[in-house]
């Protein structure tokens, strides 16, 4: 009976889970899983004169400060070792041309940081993508910059300017529409092209390729799970199939419609984001699906080349409905009881 006696008893919220991993640990699996991304658009934007990597670094640089100083001045807890701010901040960089002047990439920042994360509660009570409404103030305040695509293997300096030469991503030749566009986009990308990231775009977008490889990284370690991924990727690829414009074969001009711009970034490290996307598995799908949907609405008929930023925006702000109405059945409940539970 002794022994009974040393045995302590501890109490806490649920879920009682026992793991080795945490926070750290998880944001520490997406920043891997980026690197093969910002590697090759340091390739080629620059041809490796490295942009592209301070321009990654600042802005993680800058999110971790503003982080610390927002909890410094309120007096709480010190977060900046979770990681996530990092993860914010080159997720943040990722979305923006490597011509970005570093101020804005501080004011960017510090929108997702303060505004979007902190003022919410931090970590976990956001319920924006803050990477993603940091860029989404950048380009309605700063239009002109935020859309100055730099042409593949151009350089840029690390610091100071030069004369760019600029190129039309293939999102942005799309948008003209019709077969004659389609054809003109063909003969300037080719499908290897954009799966390698021989095109303008974002740091992001340099290659479909090592986005994909990210994503398997992230889905081996458990970080996250197929359901939105496939139902974002998925609905735009059926969508574009039954849009394809007259004269252009579909399953080409899908390809083109999956690889160009930043569909396989969002779908894979910004939908994903736990704290704004629903827990159910049925939730998540219906998330994917309707972040898909909207993406291919903004490029067939919005007057911006790509839908991805807003997509997922404005699919955060249903996920706290899709997670009421989306609910496990309860285990051996009456079906009165479940469809009381559900209604609540």
């Amino acid at each position: 009976m002794t022994e009974y006696k040393e045995l302590k008893l501890i109490a806490s919220s649920s879920p009682h889970i026992r793991s080795d991993e945490d926070t750290r640990s998880i944001m520490l699996d997406v920043i891997i899983a980026l690197l093969p991304a910002l590697l090759m658009s340091v390739y080629r934007f620059g041809n490796w004169n490295f942009r592209a990597l301070t321009v990654t670094a600042f802005s993680a640089g800058c999110c971790v400060l503003w982080e610390w100083l927002y909890r410094k001045l309120m007096k709480k807890s010190n977060m900046i070792g979770d990681l996530s701010a990092v993860v914010t901040g080159m997720l943040l960089a990722l979305v923006c041309p490597v011509t970005v002047p570093y101020w804005m990439i501080a004011v960017g920042s510090f929108f997702s940081i303060v505004v979007v994360k902190q003022l919410y509660g931090g970590i976990g009570c956001n319920f924006l993508n803050p990477a993603l409404a940091g860029r989404a103030v950048l380009v309605a305040a700063y239009a002109g910059p935020m859309t100055r695509w730099l042409a593949p293997e151009a350089s840029y300096p690390v610091l100071g300017s030069a004369d760019l030469v600029t190129a039309a991503t293939p999102l942005a030749i799309l948008k003209e529409g019709g077969a004659d566009a389609f054809a003109a986009l063909t003969q300037t990308y080719t499908a290897g092209d954009l799966f390698l990231g021989r095109i303008g775009g974002s740091l992001g977008e340099t290659s479909a390729l090592m986005l994909l490889l990210g994503g398997a990284y992230l889905l081996v370690r458990k970080v996250i799970s197929w359901h939105i991924p496939a139902a974002y990727i998925g609905t735009v690829a059926l969508v574009s199939l039954l849009a394809a414009p007259a004269g252009v074969d579909p399953w080409q001009y899908v390809t083109y419609q999956l690889f160009a711009g930043g569909l396989l970034l969002g779908a894979i490290f910004m939908a994903t984001d736990y704290a704004t996307s629903p827990v159910t598995k049925p939730g998540q799908l219906v998330f994917g699906a309707g972040c898909g949907l909207l993406t291919c609405f903004i490029r067939h008929f919005g007057s911006y080349p790509e839908g991805v930023c807003y997509s997922i925006l404005i699919m955060n702000c249903t996920t706290w409905l899709l997670d009421k109405y989306i609910r496990p059945v309860i285990y051996g409940a009456p079906k009165k009881e479940k469809k009381e539970a559900a209604a609540k």
